[in-house]
């Protein structure tokens, strides 16, 4: 649909291709005599890529403009990819599903879609390319947005940004273009210039994994990622999964004290009580705490060529945690007995240590985890534990 292509014009256009990089583009679409760069070729690097026309791994870019800084992963869209399409939604604040403006919305949007809603992405653009190729009609752009919002609203999605573009042409990617005056929203740059991203809400609840125990002196302090929240000095806190309470007696950021830490700052702290807190606990404050569980239900996007069965043993990597577990149940796309790569599912597992999950709708960051194979450390599955 031109996603490579896209994010091609989308890096020319805002000048954040270097020289040697457009030469060495325009040098291989020269020789495949093809007037004028091809964009695609900025973002799929590999041989395989090239040669088939399409994405095959996630190739991360980075760019900047002068408003912000962007990482951006190109993902394929091709359903034997799309372990590759959860490992580029699993960290992303804003995730485009691009539309051919001829075809509209295919098996292909709808599996994106549930993928970036599976994953709880934040905010979603609906990008219709390949205007230029409807003759920039604004009814084929309507009833393509109709369509989608209708399963988005089955998926949950928050909602989406619909922009009717054209990437080979460059209409409304990074300039407003001027061949659909009915458009009165932003280009698509602009949109991601300006939609709000990045700040972790105040409210949001404290959850701190500890990383490391730092001994010096009498005193010990833990170090790690504050993923959620905020942490303050004074306030009270509960360790888990032991249960054990304390106070928080100081907080250092980059080796200076402070008075308060907010995520996703890494910090040390140190309490105001001796307690027994290791590698793989999780120190939270306020009311609102993580579930203390050994029975986990998840959603699951499988990874591994290996296949996953009932009865497997498994461990599970959880922020700093790792245990020991044993796949109890599950249920595949197609009810199958087993979960094969790129397989979408759910399965319940029993861990032989009680981990302290948050329903991942609710916080990402602790509730999202790892299957690993405990024979080689394979990774075997990507999970997003749903709580009752």
């Amino acid at each position: 649909d031109g996603k490579s292509t896209l994010v091609g014009r989308l890096l020319h256009d805002s000048k954040s291709v270097l020289a040697d990089q457009l030469e060495a583009v325009e040098r291989a679409s020269a020789g495949r005599g093809q007037e004028g760069p091809d964009l695609a070729l900025l973002t799929d690097g590999l041989r395989a890529e090239r040669e088939q026309g399409i994405t095959i791994d996630v190739a991360y870019r980075y760019f900047a403009t002068p408003r912000r800084r962007f990482i951006l992963a190109d993902t394929p869209g091709h359903v034997q990819y799309t372990r590759n399409m959860v490992t580029g939604a699993s960290t992303a604040e804003l995730t485009v599903i691009l539309v051919d403006a001829r075809n509209g919305v295919v098996e292909q949007t709808r599996r994106h879609a549930a993928i970036a809603a599976l994953l709880r992405v934040p905010h979603i653009v609906l990008a219709v390319n390949k205007m230029d190729l409807v003759g920039y009609a604004e009814e084929e752009f309507d009833r393509i947005v109709e369509d989608f919002a209708g399963h988005a609203a089955k998926l949950g999605l928050p909602g989406f940004t619909p922009v009717p573009v054209s990437a080979l042409a460059g209409d409304n990617v990074v300039e407003r273009s001027a061949h659909m005056s009915w458009y009165a929203g932003p280009a698509l740059l602009e949109h991601l210039e300006t939609v709000p991203v990045g700040a972790e809400p105040l409210d949001a609840p404290a959850r701190f994994p500890v990383q490391y125990v730092i001994r010096h002196g009498e005193d010990r302090h833990y170090a790690g990622q504050l993923v959620s929240g905020v942490l303050r000095v004074g306030d009270r806190v509960s360790i888990h999964p032991s249960g054990e309470t304390s106070r928080i007696a100081g907080i250092d950021v980059l080796g200076e004290p402070a008075s308060a830490a907010y995520a996703p700052q890494s910090v040390s702290l140190r309490l105001a009580d001796q307690r027994d807190v290791s590698r793989g606990d999780m120190i939270t404050a306020g009311a609102d705490v993580p579930a203390l569980t050994q029975d986990v239900r998840a959603a699951v996007c499988h990874l591994a060529e290996r296949p996953l069965k009932v009865g497997d043993r498994v461990l599970v990597r959880h922020t700093t945690r790792t245990v020991q577990a044993i796949v109890k149940n599950l249920d595949g796309t197609v009810g199958a007995a087993e979960l094969s790569a790129n397989d979408l599912g759910r399965i319940t597992l029993r861990t032989a240590e009680p981990l302290a999950l948050d329903d991942y709708a609710h916080v990402r960051r602790t509730g999202a985890f790892l299957l690993v194979d405990p024979a080689d450390g394979a990774t075997l599955t990507a999970g997003m534990a749903e709580l009752p």
